[in-house]
């Protein structure tokens, strides 16, 4: 799967993305590896970063975000933190990074 992002996260990821979920319930949970090139809040690089979360049909628990150590390049070189995702109720998913770069 490919993402494109826009706003203070603006590039592109390449997403391997698994599932195991009951389409008919909504119930389920995902783990998804993304690797991220484009620049955040203006610096270019490219990192890796881990997510996943479970669903009952209309919530999200079990949430799990970070950014892959020593993944960064360019001017993310360093980049360590997590972050997390939000999904609207038009199926927007809106994501931020809660980052430091060393």
């Amino acid at each position: 799967m490919e993402k494109h992002f826009e706003g203070e996260v603006m590039g592109r990821s390449a997403t391997l993305f698994t599932a195991a979920f009951d389409q008919s319930a909504g119930v389920g949970t995902y783990v998804a590896m993304e690797s991220f090139e484009g620049s955040l809040q203006g610096r270019e690089g490219s990192f890796n970063f881990v997510h996943s979360a479970t669903t009952s049909g209309s919530d999200r628990t079990a949430e799990f975000f970070t950014i892959v150590p020593s993944s960064g390049t360019g001017e993310l070189a360093g980049i360590s933190g997590a972050g997390g995702m939000a999904v609207d109720a038009d199926g927007t998913h809106r994501i931020w990074f809660d980052y430091q770069l060393g």
